[in-house]
């Protein structure tokens, strides 16, 4: 039977923050407001990702969440800030996908739920998707603030880590005691979750994401320390969570820094893959998303639930396909917990959505692509951008196990957001070497010039 909160129109009545939370809510909302771009990127990030979903303050009936907030005072720095650039390298294939994706994500449900209820519900959603992702883009104009964002989500690690480890060791949630979630641990099949203020299933996917981007930054001198205790934390994350889309996803970060030496072959790859599934597809008796079913890291693992509904949802495509349906309720066994990001985006908003979302992750792996190829031959760089391209990986891998709601979304799209600071620092750094190369040419080419004139002058 599905939960009472995926009612439509449910809801909390009255707000639900905690005072140690609203403190810390707003505490970042000020600082988001007085900080220059770079820096306001970090107490957004922080307290979007800290502050547990739970928490809500209602006002006219109205429910804003913690993220919720913080993206209207984004908005509202962005909209009132001097006509600068809003965003960095301007709009790009990635923010046009995400835009349609949340657009017509709202559409369909509008066209499913027509009222002015869904009206309303439907603001708050656009709220969450397409202006968090303008918030954290607005937020990231250029490498300083790229690196503190990162630097951001190794401290949001740590905050999550310590702790985590804890629970998993004496099954108490600390921040219950504060941060208005429940203080026992939640234990499957005698295997204490960690949670922290994430819950087991967004945490541990959301350190195994963020541990490429921990790799590149271990890389520079002077943010080695940050680097390695957000590395530490986000393994400690993973492990403690006892998920296995947790495990999934870092096993995925891995597997795409593992083929940094085969970086300028992988086209092979792709196409390998795609046809050892077809074939695979064609021998098996079961379809070949079946696969799935057998992929249990941890030994209390649903993921055969994983594999239904996967199996459902292409089974009832002309159910969907229009503008979703909330049919999929009544499906079969535990058909309502739509955990597969592709299965979410296509149940409730149909292909059209669906499309987008696949495309966004397209682009993505695009522009990461593209941009290595413009740097080739400085090992230095490409390393930076792969880095970033296995973090989008892992994103996907996990995109088979969760589906990206609150804290995930907006870790997502922090991601996607720092994709085009990422290329366009890349492409400055090669520039400037480059540059820096010929001067010196010059200069050598110009001092050659005048000893030749100095020993014409002597000779004669």
């Amino acid at each position: 039977m599905p939960p009472e909160h995926l009612r439509f129109g449910g809801g909390a009545a009255d707000s639900t923050i905690v005072p140690a939370m609203a403190l810390f809510l707003l505490i970042a909302c000020i600082l988001i407001l007085v900080l220059s771009r770079q820096k306001a990127i970090a107490p957004f990030l922080i307290a979007g990702l800290v502050i547990p979903v739970n928490q809500v303050v209602v006002l006219g009936g109205l429910h804003f969440s913690p993220i919720r907030i913080l993206v209207l005072v984004a908005m509202v720095r962005m909209i009132v800030s001097p006509g600068h650039e809003r965003f960095a390298g301007g709009i790009n294939r990635i923010d046009q996908m995400v835009a349609l994706w949340s657009i017509f994500a709202v559409v369909a449900f509008f066209l499913e739920f027509p009222g002015t209820p869904a009206v309303i519900q439907g603001a708050g959603d656009l709220i969450d998707t397409l202006g968090g992702y303008l918030a954290v883009r607005y937020l990231n104009p250029d490498g300083a603030s790229l690196r503190n964002t990162i630097k951001a989500l190794a401290l949001v690690c740590v905050i999550q880590g310590v702790p985590m480890i804890v629970e998993r060791i004496t099954q108490i949630n600390v921040f219950g005691y504060f941060a208005g979630i429940p203080v026992v641990s939640t234990i499957r099949d005698g295997k204490v979750r960690a949670a922290g203020t994430m819950g087991a299933l967004s945490a541990g996917p959301f350190a195994g994401m963020c541990v490429p981007l921990f790799l590149w930054l271990w890389s520079k001198r002077e943010s080695r320390t940050i680097a390695i205790c957000g590395l530490i934390s986000a393994m400690a994350m993973v492990i403690t969570s006892n998920s296995s889309t947790s495990l999934s996803t870092l096993l995925g970060a891995f597997i795409a820094l593992s083929f940094w030496r085969f970086r300028k072959q992988m086209r092979p790859f792709r196409w390998g893959v795609a046809t050892a599934l077809l074939s695979l597809h064609l021998l098996m008796k079961a379809p070949v998303w079946a696969l799935i079913a057998r992929l249990d890291f941890t030994g209390s693992s649903s993921s055969y639930q994983r594999y239904a509904l996967i199996d459902m949802t292409i089974r009832h495509f002309s159910d969907w396909w229009l503008i979703g349906t909330n049919e999929y309720l009544n499906w079969g066994w535990d058909s309502w917990d739509t955990c597969d990001q592709f299965v979410d985006v296509a149940l409730k908003g149909g292909l059209i959505p669906l499309i987008f979302f696949i495309a966004t992750l397209s682009r993505s792996f695009g522009m990461i692509g593209r941009a290595r190829k413009l740097v080739e031959g400085n090992r230095k760089e490409e390393w930076f951008l792969w880095c970033f391209g296995a973090a989008v990986f892992a994103s996907f891998v996990s995109c088979w196990g969760i589906n990206f709601t609150g804290i995930l979304l907006l870790a997502f799209f922090a991601l996607l957001a720092l994709l085009p600071v990422a290329k366009a620092e890349a492409l400055r750094t090669v520039r400037e070497t480059v540059g820096s190369r010929n001067q010196e040419r010059l200069a050598f080419a110009g001092g050659a010039k005048e000893v030749k004139s100095w020993a014409q002058a002597w000779s004669r």
